[in-house]
């Protein structure tokens, strides 16, 4: 489990595989000065409430990892969170596609290409 740190006050804890997921997303809405929210749903040890916060470039944030090794990404989860984080609600973690809906996502592109 590695943990997520906002502005050096909120820390909530992330399977590294996860964890290496939103922060894909993150940088990337971040390199191009986009400001979205980021909500999550806190562990049942602090009452399984929800947590949002707001993500800028001007706020401090620190992704920390438990394993040494970086997991290899998914494109299909990559574009499903990117979705979530262009929406209105913001980024939430969604589940990862299985295996059948990453295949269906590539005969897609594979047809469109």
């Amino acid at each position: 489990m590695g943990t997520f740190t906002y502005d050096s006050k909120v820390t909530v804890s992330f399977d590294d595989r996860v964890l290496a997921h939103l922060q894909a997303v993150i940088w990337s809405k971040l390199r191009r000065s986009e400001t979205f929210s980021f909500t999550w749903t806190d562990p049942m040890r602090s009452g399984m409430g929800r947590t949002s916060v707001w993500l800028s470039p001007h706020v401090s944030i620190v992704f920390e990892y438990f394993g040494s090794r970086s997991p290899k990404l998914n494109p299909v989860w990559l574009d499903a969170l990117s979705k979530a984080a262009n929406s209105p609600a913001g980024l939430t973690v969604v589940p990862e596609p299985d295996e059948a809906a990453m295949a269906a996502a590539a005969a897609a592109a594979a047809r469109a290409g």
